[in-house]
């Protein structure tokens, strides 16, 4: 019954920022884990970054270490993904996800996903 919606993506240049959005609606999602997927065209959607309920532990893929942050406002039931010193190799569609379970969202086993919003990042 929880609906994700991702949003800001945009075409940006190489080592520039960017920040994506999540927002739920139906019900609120105070209680679950949330992640960031990314899938580029002919490749596997993979981990990009996992926050538990309280945002008190954070996860990143080794891609995103040092450059993204993570964070989430459970009052306003959204996610967010901040990206400095963006590179070509970051372009995907970005999809939010969402699970009770942390370990199985890290895998990828969420129980609700967005539609994805799409990053674009030119040399």
């Amino acid at each position: 019954q929880v609906r994700l919606h991702e949003s800001g993506g945009r075409l940006v240049q190489a080592g520039g920022s960017l920040r994506v959005s999540c927002t739920a609606s139906g019900q609120t999602f105070s209680r679950y884990a949330m992640g960031w997927f990314r899938q580029a065209p002919g490749k596997e959607r993979e981990f990009v970054a996992l926050i538990d309920w309280s945002g008190g532990t954070v996860a990143l893929a080794d891609s995103a270490k040092g450059r993204f942050t993570i964070t989430r406002n459970n009052g306003m039931n959204a996610l967010y993904l901040q990206m400095n010193r963006l590179k070509v190799e970051d372009t995907a569609a970005y999809y939010c996800a969402a699970a009770l379970n942390m370990t199985r969202l890290r895998r990828g086993d969420a129980a609700y996903w967005g539609q994805g919003t799409q990053v674009i990042v030119s040399s």
